[in-house]
């Protein structure tokens, strides 16, 4: 067995054709007021969502929030409390799931241990009763294109993780669906070949030009995959929007959070203009007691409400304490509390002492090595107005 074995790394990487191979059949997604109950715990509540044909859309959050859920009903593995779903322009959610000509790869795989790969690829071939011979020919096609050819007559304990999620793929592929649903399909592999798998999938989504949609818990494998992401926290969705639009312009604090290496401010809105910048947008002046005067970018906000903004850790930039004008917008006072060298980018823990609250500063490791700043030191961080954003809710 152990000389069987074959690790991943030696497998052929995926072959792309640069043409779409089955563009003709795919289909966007629409969920209409989707609810999901279990007794009396609601999962998935009131989900309106617009996924386009051919995109590539991750359900990202952290476990609980209703994103499996919501993969599960649009694949009809659960039933809908209410609500509607469609795929294209037909009503699905009244269909079971072999009907809905979606395939589904699961977290572990889900392979047959006692059939061979060849026989795991054409399982799905034979049930839809398609002929010996197009089966053969469909099959020998998607294990070359997920580079598995010379591995057909083996079984899934004789595959690395990496060998055995390809096989799912391609036993999900060879079917043809119009769309394409990944539950958190990279989790059982480690970080280097999880970074090669995610690549290959994204390989794989713009050859066959179908929907793809995966289910994460991770914003990194979100950012890199999609090209649509929807944020959703406790049954409910928070934000839609490109990785661009999620990473730099988090509308509200839970995303602001959850995407990680932001740093969070809570204070009153006291007065708000026309931005500059924007034709739309407003700049929001927060009062953030004993810290002073936050100038953020955003759509709107009632004067005398608490609120909030986030700024990036890496958009941050240090200057010496005291600074020279204290009472100028977008600044703070802290102490340097924690030092971590991570490689090309050193992160930097801080205590604002005038409020007990822990912020974060990454910058590259170069940069922080010129600036000769140590441990226990006082600075001064400030920020522009455009990397200060308002937090809606």
């Amino acid at each position: 067995m152990s000389q069987s074995f074959v690790s991943a790394s030696h497998l052929p990487a995926i072959a792309v054709d640069t043409a779409p191979q089955t563009t003709s059949q795919t289909a966007g997604i629409t969920l209409r007021s989707v609810t999901k109950k279990y007794g009396s715990f609601t999962a998935v509540e009131n989900v309106n969502l617009e996924i386009p044909a051919g995109s590539y859309c991750c359900l990202l959050g952290p476990s609980g929030c209703g994103k499996t859920s919501t993969l599960r009903m649009i694949a009809g593995h659960e039933d809908l409390t209410s609500g509607e779903v469609w795929i294209g322009d037909q009503r699905v959610d009244h269909l079971p799931p072999a009907r809905r000509n979606t395939a589904m790869v699961f977290q572990n795989y889900a392979l047959f241990p006692h059939k061979t790969v060849w026989q795991n690829v054409e399982f799905g071939l034979k049930m839809a009763d398609v002929p010996g011979a197009e089966r053969k020919a469909r099959v020998e096609e998607m294990l070359a294109i997920v580079g598995l050819e010379k591995f057909a007559q083996r079984k899934p304990a004789m595959l690395s993780g990496g060998q055995q999620q390809r096989v799912a793929l391609a036993r999900a592929l060879v079917t043809r669906p119009q769309v394409l649903l990944l539950d958190e399909p990279l989790s059982a592999l480690d970080e280097n070949l999880r970074v090669k798998t995610r690549g290959e999938l994204r390989k794989l989504q713009k050859q066959f030009g179908m929907t793809f949609i995966q289910v994460t818990h991770a914003q990194d494998e979100a950012f890199a995959l999609s090209d649509q992401i929807v944020v959703m926290d406790h049954g409910h969705i928070d934000q839609i929007g490109t990785p661009e639009e999620i990473f730099a312009t988090p509308a509200s604090r839970f995303v602001a959070r959850f995407v990680g290496d932001n740093n969070l401010f809570v204070g009153k809105v006291t007065g708000i203009s026309p931005d500059p910048l924007s034709n739309h947008g407003s700049i929001v002046q927060l009062e953030v007691d004993r810290i002073g005067t936050f100038l953020c970018r955003g759509q709107t906000a009632d004067v005398g409400t608490t609120a909030a903004c986030c700024v990036r850790s890496d958009r941050m930039m240090v200057a010496p304490y005291p600074a020279p004008d204290p009472t100028a917008p977008n600044q703070l006072a802290a102490r340097v509390t924690a030092i971590e060298f991570t490689g090309y980018i050193t992160r930097v823990s801080l205590l604002v002492e005038a409020t007990g609250e822990e912020i974060t500063y990454k910058v590259r490791t170069h940069d922080w090595m010129a600036q000769d700043i140590t441990e226990g030191q006082m600075v001064t961080l400030q920020w522009s107005t455009e990397d200060c954003v308002f937090l809606s809710h």
